[in-house]
This record gives C-alpha cells, sequence and structure tokens, in this order.
C-alpha cells in the first residue's frame, strides 16, 4: 500500500507538470503519513508547513517530529496575528465558524507557497472523515490530491506505524487543535473505531450487529455534508445551453 500510494503520488505531480507538493503538518497521525508518504514519492520535492493559530505547543513539537523522521524541509508561519487582525474586524461568531476561520488562513497560505513553488497541495483528510464531512469546506477541505482519501483511520494508523511515524504522534488522541481541549471524537460523538465499523456496514448494506442510533447517525452526516465533496453545483437556464469559451 505504501508503494502503491507513493507511486500514485509522484503520477499525480508529473500529471499535473508540477515540481512537488505542500504539506500542512498539523501534529497528528494524518498529515505525518501524508509527509511520509510524498516524502518516499518525490524526495526532496516536499514542503511542510507549520502554521500556528492560538495553537498548543505540542502540536509544532509533533510537526516537527514528523519532519525530522522524514527529513522533510518547513516553511512556519504563525496565523495568529492575521487571525486576531481579521476577527477585530467581524461581527461576533460562535466557535464553530471561528475554527473554520483558522483552517481557511490555513488553506490560504499553503496554496499561496505552493503556487510560489509550481507544487500541488496534498489534503490530509481520510475516508472517516469524508465520508461524514468532517472537515472545514475551502479549508482542510481544499487539496489537489488526497493521498489517504480512500483510507479509514484505522488502516492510516496501520500505515503510520509500517511507514516509520514516530509511535506519540500514532498514539495521540485525534484533535484538529481548533480550541482547547479539542478532540475529534469528542466533535464527531463517535469513536473511529465505531465510525470505520460503521461506514463499512453501510458500504457493504450490512449493518448487522451495529447500533441502529449509530448507522442512522452516520447515514444522515454523509448525506447532508454531500455538499462538502462536491463543486458547487451551476444554475443553467431551461432551453438555453451555455455558449462554450
Amino acid at each position: 500500500m505504501i508503494e502503491e500510494i507513493a507511486d500514485w503520488i509522484h503520477a499525480q505531480v508529473a500529471q499535473s507538470r508540477a515540481d512537488g507538493v505542500v504539506v500542512g503538518l498539523s501534529g497528528g497521525v494524518d498529515s505525518s503519513v501524508v509527509a511520509g508518504l510524498a516524502k518516499r514519492a518525490l524526495g526532496d520535492r516536499v514542503l511542510g508547513t507549520i502554521l500556528p493559530c492560538h495553537s498548543q505547543p505540542i502540536d509544532e513539537e509533533y510537526a516537527r517530529l514528523a519532519a525530522d523522521a522524514f527529513g522533510i524541509r518547513l516553511h512556519r508561519v504563525d496565523l495568529t496575528p492575521i487571525y486576531d487582525a481579521l476577527l477585530a474586524r467581524l461581527p461576533q461568531s460562535n466557535r464553530v465558524a471561528l475554527a473554520n476561520v483558522k483552517s481557511r488562513l490555513r488553506m490560504a497560505t499553503n496554496y499561496c507557497l505552493a503556487n510560489s513553488l509550481n507544487y500541488l497541495v496534498a489534503g490530509t483528510g481520510n475516508k472517516s472523515e469524508l465520508y461524514i464531512g468532517y472537515f472545514t469546506k475551502f479549508g482542510d477541505g481544499a487539496a489537489d490530491i488526497l493521498p489517504i482519501g480512500g483510507l479509514l483511520k484505522c488502516q492510516v494508523r496501520q500505515l503510520a506505524r509500517e511507514l516509520g511515524v514516530p509511535e506519540p504522534i500514532v498514539a495521540r488522541a485525534p484533535t484538529a487543535g481548533l480550541w482547547e481541549g479539542q478532540t475529534d471524537e469528542g466533535e464527531i460523538g463517535l469513536s473511529y473505531d465505531e465510525l470505520d465499523r460503521t461506514i463499512v456496514g453501510l458500504e457493504h448494506g450490512d449493518v448487522d450487529g451495529l447500533r441502529p442510533e449509530v448507522v442512522e447517525k452516520v447515514r444522515r452526516m454523509h448525506e447532508i455534508s454531500a455538499h462538502k465533496r462536491s463543486l458547487a453545483p451551476v444554475f443553467g437556464p431551461k432551453g438555453q445551453v451555455a455558449p462554450v469559451t
């Protein structure tokens, strides 16, 4: 699997006539795995970014641990003052809206660096999160390629150990670091193990042995987040064909 994904990354970069990839390193297992796969595929043509924004120091510590493990060069931009300046000019917002601002500032930074280098942005979303829409639209969900988008969280953890991601990162409770004490499983309301089992059951049409309320919850989350996984719908007036330009 490691070699298959690395070959795929290499092919995607070559097909796009790009020179490498940018990977946002959060200090979590997903971004560490993508960084390791990208390094395997492209050698030194990988740039890891560390983009703190009122972040916990351990996030950067673990991001650097992953970068050191794979020999990836880094670029750090502290987005805290930019975030604070923007919020000072916005109306009062709820916690989720503010967290999404952080994610979209990171996206803008990664794309600026990628455009400057003729690189692609390698997203770090996994299948479990993509399936239920647990990502910020046009934030961490914005990417040119998704190397682990076809892998469930449990598979990413397995791949991480095979790839050599440092164990403290693999064992760490998943968190997007959006606010103090935030964890992915707490926000989703399910453990990743149960989420993964439910996704497999739904995809195979066999939900025997799964909690009915969880099956319905995951099915509903998948349905209402469909817009996050597709391009914006385009209105076309009836009976008219848009000219090709």
